[in-house]
């Protein structure tokens, strides 16, 4: 009789065990995250939430508020193997000093290692560091307490180098506009410059979607970075002013930002339910034939199963209303380029 496959979570559970236990991860240092164990094994958040939740209950792990999830003490442990003690000559393997009395070794040379280093902290190291987090965990989980523990640190520590974490949050922001690299030559047509800028911002979200959130168009932010991209995008239109040029290059902004901002909201969601976004319209199903039996939705009922694939992916969104701006940008021009002139 065959086996049956192991689950996939059980696999990864297994692997951050074996972690554990290897001493590559010691008692506080933080775990993979559910948006990490997503990146790291290509499971969905549901897969990785059951991760975490196993790990808790055989006490390898345990949640610290505004850490995240961190190796346990040995002691509070319940299941699995036992941790591998720590490495190094302060310590003892099987009950044997590492150095039995007159092998050589003398009281003034058997000294315990020191503590190790913290890294140097410098703004650009706490900006990346912020980054990291903020892609792994979300916007929310970022504060200036969690971005130094990831150098052993004080928060304090961090003021010399960021006045706050409002600062940090905007150079963070600018700092992965500035991974963005524009093409040169660049497109000269302007439809296919815009078309391309838009791409670029899309991909920027994609990589880090809490970015689309902490975007504002009424109070824009100062990012040299993210202006030069917004630039870029507009920078082959020359049949109108800079105002009707900022406004046109904003409105296609709002149209990709608005749509990314959907990826923040998902993953959370996702997170917090434990279902994707397929298991969750799945879950609703019977609740939307109701409503749609009705007869007064006749719009939604028309929609059939092929009609429906892709609908409510962003990916798709974000191509037909970006297709459909710049279709309408091309009316707007032609209808100021037949404008008669006085």
């Amino acid at each position: 009789m065959e086996r049956s496959p192991v689950p996939p979570y059980r696999r990864i559970v297994a692997e951050i065990r074996r972690r554990i236990d290897a001493g590559e991860l010691a008692a506080g240092d933080r775990v993979p995250s559910t948006r990490r164990i997503t990146q790291e094994w290509g499971v969905a958040m549901a897969t990785a939430t059951k991760v975490l939740t196993t790990l808790r209950q055989e006490g390898l792990v345990r949640a610290v508020p505004g850490v995240g999830t961190v190796v346990a003490d040995t002691g509070a442990r319940t299941g699995g193997e036992p941790a591998a003690r720590p490495r190094g000559n302060a310590g003892s393997r099987g009950g044997r000093q590492p150095f039995p009395p007159g092998h050589g070794q003398t009281p003034d040379t058997l000294q315990a290692p020191g503590p190790a280093q913290p890294p140097a902290l410098s703004r650009d190291r706490i900006v990346r560091a912020g980054v990291r987090i903020a892609d792994a965990e979300g916007l929310r989980a970022l504060s200036m307490r969690r971005v130094a523990a990831e150098f052993g640190a004080s928060s304090m520590a961090l003021y010399r180098h960021v006045t706050n974490k409002e600062e940090l949050v905007l150079l963070m922001a600018d700092s992965t506009f500035a991974e963005i690299e524009l093409p040169d030559p660049a497109p000269r047509h302007w439809r296919a410059r815009m078309e391309a800028g838009a791409r670029l911002q899309w991909k920027l979200y994609q990589r880090h979607p809490w970015v689309a959130q902490y975007l504002s168009l009424t109070r824009p932010q100062p990012m040299p970075h993210a202006m030069a991209v917004i630039e870029w995008t507009v920078g082959a239109v020359t049949w109108c002013d800079p105002l009707t040029k900022l406004r046109l290059a904003l409105t296609l902004l709002n149209h990709v930002r608005g749509t990314a901002a959907s990826l923040e909201e998902d993953l959370e969601a996702e997170q917090h339910t434990g279902m994707d976004q397929e298991q969750w319209m799945a879950s609703l199903e019977p609740e939307y034939e109701r409503i749609l039996k009705s007869g007064s939705f006749p719009m939604y009922a028309g929609i059939n199963d092929a009609d429906d694939a892709g609908t409510l992916q962003l990916d798709a969104m974000f191509e037909f209303g970006m297709t459909r701006l710049l279709d309408g940008y091309e009316v707007f021009i032609e209808s100021r380029q037949n404008r008669p002139a006085h």
